[in-house]
């Protein structure tokens, strides 16, 4: 496991995409923190962090779309299925690499709101929940990435399918205020991870949306290694 995950963080440093994502996510968080607070003169941090979510979204297949899909493309698939290590722990290796270089461009980005704390009070607590739980929603759309790459030999391919799951978890919580039926919003609520984060921009830690999250890394996760569990038996 340790070897794989080694292999795709040096992987992102070897090729232009952990340089492209690392630039373009700092270039445009920076952006988005001088929008929604620094230029608007307002320290809610609500805007920034919800205005991150649609950004996540667009930047995190560049980190996933490769992880599998390059395998095929290279026809060294075969070798990770007849790899001693398991299945689970080869997947999580990509996804864990993904989510390293995710979690680091974000962490960096958080130092922005040194500077609020200079001309305003910021509730700690709050910024603090704002962070894990943006850090939670990316390894949920990281998650996703992988099993779309996973799916197809195509990076171009595996990015939009990324962008499209990601954008309809996004967008049911607006199509939900248009529904009527109240069993069908209270589905929509459940698997929109918009309303969720939502509770974490108030300054509210919700568990139920920590466990939503983790179980959405886990399906998707799951679900890549039963394709592969398929696929070393055929």
């Amino acid at each position: 496991m340790t070897a794989i995950y080694k292999r795709e963080m040096r992987s992102y440093f070897t090729t232009p995409i952990g340089y492209i994502f690392l630039s373009i996510f700092l270039l445009f968080s920076g952006a988005v923190f001088c929008y929604t607070t620094l230029y608007s003169y307002s320290s809610d941090i609500s805007s920034y962090f919800t205005v991150m979510l649609v950004l996540l979204m667009l930047m995190l297949p560049l980190l996933t779309m490769k992880l599998f899909s390059e395998e095929k493309k290279q026809k060294t698939e075969q070798l990770i299925l007849t790899s001693p290590v398991s299945l689970f722990s080869m997947v999580f290796a990509k996804f864990l690499a993904a989510y390293t270089m995710f979690a680091g461009a974000m962490i960096l980005s958080s130092f922005s709101f040194i500077i609020l704390y200079q001309y305003s009070e910021i509730q700690t607590a709050t910024l603090l929940g704002n962070i894990i739980a943006i850090l939670l929603v990316g390894g949920a759309f990281i998650a996703v990435g992988v099993f779309v790459s996973s799916i197809t030999e195509s990076q171009l391919a595996a990015a939009v399918g990324t962008i499209a799951i990601l954008a309809f978890f996004l967008a049911i919580s607006l199509v939900n205020s248009y529904i009527n039926v109240y069993f069908i919003r209270f589905i929509f609520s459940s698997i929109s991870i918009f309303s969720r984060f939502q509770n974490f921009t108030q300054g509210v830690f919700d568990i139920s949306a920590l466990i939503y999250y983790i179980s959405v890394c886990a399906v998707f996760l799951l679900l890549t290694v039963g394709i592969y569990d398929k696929r070393r038996w055929e």
